[in-house]
This record gives C-alpha cells, structure tokens and sequence, in this order.
C-alpha cells in the first residue's frame, strides 16, 4: 500500500488531523484492551502509518506535524510553570542539584561507553551518552497524578529534576547551534549567560503590572482570560527563543509568572485540555519520524542501550533519594517515573545529524532506543503505579 503513495506529496491539514485523531481513538481503544499507556499507542500509531509503513502520512508531512506538535510542549510548560511559586520552585531546585549532576554524570558515562563497545566514533558516542542524561519530562509530568503534583514531596522533587535536566538539555541545544553558526562568539556566549535572567526579569515586570493587573480587571470574562493565557504563553515562548533560549523555557518563566494569580487554577484547567489535542500529535510525530529501514543496523544496540537506561536509571535515583533521607521505597517509585531518556535526546539527535556532528546511524541509535524507553518505562509505570490513564481503578487518580 506504501508503494501506491507518492512520498514527496503532502496532505492536506484536514487529512492529517483526521488520520492522527481517528486513528489514534481506534488505537487508544486497543491499547486500553492491551493494558498499555496511550502515549505509546500514539507513538505505534504514527509508525503504521507513516512514510516507511503504509505511507498515508508522507516525508512532506512529517515537518508540519512536527511544528504543530511542539506547541504542546510548549503549554505542557506553561502548564508546570502554573503549579509552581516561585519560591518553592527555587527551594525544590535548590535541593535536587546535586541529585541531577550526579546522575546525569552516571548515565552520561555508561551511554558513551555502550556505543564506544559498538564501534561508535568517540564523537558519536558522546553524543549517544549526552542523550541518555536525561528524562522525559512529558511522561514523567503525563503519568504524574495531579494530586501528587500539587501537594506531595515526591511530585516536587520529580519536577525539579526534571526541570534541572531540561536547563542542561537546553544548554546542549545552544552549543550545537553555536556550532551550525560555525562557533559561538564571545557575544553568542554573553548573550546566552545574561539572556535568560533579562527574560525572566522582563516576564516578572510585565505579568506583574500589566497582566495580573488585566486579568483582575476582566476576571469574570472567561473567554478573554482563555485569550489572555495563550496569548502570554505564546508571547514568552517567542520571546525565549528570539533571545536565543527556546520555546519551552519562554513558555515556563511564564506559567511561573501566573502562579501568583488567584484564578491559575481556572486557567490550567482550561488550558489541558488543548495541551492534550497536541500532545497526542507530538507523540504520533514520534513514529512517524521513525526510519524504519535503518533498524536492522541499530536493533541490538538499541535494545541494550534502553535496556540499560531501565534497568540502571530508577536504582540510581533510588541510591542518590536514599543518601538524601527520602524513603526506599518512594525513592524506587520515582525512580522508575524518571527512568527512561527524553523528548530533548531526540531533538539532540535530529540536529546534531543536521549538523552533521553525528552519522545517522548514531542518531537513529539514540532516536530508536528512547523511543523503546518511552514504550517500556510507560507500561512500568502505567502498571505498577497511580497515573491519571490507568487501566486499573486502583491505580487510576487524577
């Protein structure tokens, strides 16, 4: 049926969404059956019908569905900003800095030494052992019950980890952009030092006198408070990335600025349910990335790098919880809720191919195995712990 497809022809906006929406009702049903997460039923769903499966989604497509999908990202930010003061915030941060470095630096060393056992230049294996530093921030924020969340010591330190690793994730963005620009200069350097303390001074400034002034002022319109939220969000997003920081840090500072309105709660809310629409396309964009022919080359290391991430990532955390007072057993909860590689592993392993720094292969290695990460530690969790999808009404909360 692939052949029958022309692979360079894009699809209109309304096909795309009918395709990913109506599929993924069907496959969500079938995943629920399966007692698998849904996230990863959207993941599976984007590799079926992909360019490399049955082809209804093409080449062409697959960079607008990539830009649609980054929008959620950006609220699922906005959204975690919003449930945190600033003080906790800087408290919680405070707290887990030591806890993030050292396990990075773990994970960091056991990646470069797997792809350096495969005959992967060091260069690449770098690469692959910077990508396994991190965790997913979308699942581990996704399958976090909001009570948890809001009011429990273990929602806190699992955001601020994730958090912390976001920044440093970040920062590996801005050095490989650096390097498409052919290095950063002393003024590239100064800019990203100062660049993010100047936005997040501009968005408390400006939320504060201006926009927690207008919400007051129109409160009891919803629909314009609706209006107001995205249009901030979108606003600081824009901001960031023209600062040369990104999107997601934008869209966070602002979310932390709401924090303090009286009427946040509404505004989250309000919000989710269009954070949800483009989650589910980003995780279908996922799969639709997936060059399916490279994986016979890459399987095996992959399956042992991801295995090696879930089996490694949770008893590190529980160590390093443990050394830190929190008890064994919820340390071992969060562990396994931080215990898979990250969307920013991905979007590394896409530029850095642009760029040329990496092969293909390398990147395809880090792609396949966090998405093989995504699948598993989603089940784990899904089946073991309280999440807000899960298929059993025991574990289920919200």
């Amino acid at each position: 049926m692939a052949d029958t497809v022309l692979p360079n022809t894009p699809s209109s906006v309304f096909f795309l969404m009918f395709v990913i929406f109506s599929g993924a009702a069907v496959i969500a049903t079938l995943a629920l059956y399966a007692r698998q997460a849904m996230l990863v039923a959207y993941i599976l769903l984007g590799i079926l019908l992909g360019p490399w499966s049955l082809g209804l989604v093409t080449l062409q497509d697959a960079p607008r569905i990539k830009d649609i999908a980054h929008i959620g990202i950006v609220f699922l930010l906005f959204l975690l900003g919003m449930n945190l003061q600033p003080r906790n915030l800087l408290s919680m941060l405070a707290k887990t800095a030591l806890i993030t470095w050292v396990s990075s630096m773990v994970f960091a060393v056991l990646g470069t030494l797997l792809a350096v056992s495969f005959g992967y230049a060091w260069a690449d294996s770098v690469l692959v052992g910077t990508a396994m530093m991190f965790s997913s921030t979308i699942i581990g924020l996704k399958l976090l019950p909001t009570t948890v969340l809001h009011h429990k010591h273990a929602g806190e330190i699992i955001v601020s980890v994730l958090l912390l690793q976001d920044l440093v994730a970040i920062l590996a963005l801005l050095v490989l952009k650096g390097i498409e620009n052919g290095g950063m200069s002393i003024s590239d350097i100064l800019i990203s030092i100062f660049s993010l303390p100047l936005l997040a001074a501009v968005a408390w400034v400006f939320g504060r006198y201006v926009l927690l002034f207008l919400i007051r002022e129109f409160n009891k319109i919803q629909e314009y408070i609706f209006l107001m939220a995205i249009g901030w969000c979108l606003g600081m997003a824009e901001l960031a990335e023209y600062l040369r920081l990104s999107h997601e840090i934008g869209a966070f500072l602002g979310g932390v600025v709401l924090a303090t309105s009286p009427i946040a709660l509404f505004i989250a809310e309000s919000l989710k349910p269009l954070r949800d629409f483009f989650l589910v396309i980003f995780f279908f964009s996922l799969g639709v990335s997936l060059d399916l022919r490279v994986l016979p080359d890459i399987l095996l290391p992959a399956l042992l790098l991801a295995s090696l991430v879930l089996v490694v990532k949770p008893y590190v955390f529980r160590w390093l919880l443990v050394s830190f007072g929190e008890k064994p057993d919820l340390s071992l909860e969060m562990g396994w809720r931080l215990g898979q590689v990250s969307e920013f592993s991905l979007l590394i392993a896409v530029l850095a191919q642009d760029l040329k720094i990496i092969t293909a292969t390398a990147s395809y290695l880090i792609q396949v195995s966090t998405l093989f990460t995504f699948i598993a530690s989603s089940y784990i969790i899904v089946m073991h712990y309280p999440t807000p999808i899960a298929v059993s009404d025991r574990l289920r909360r919200d």
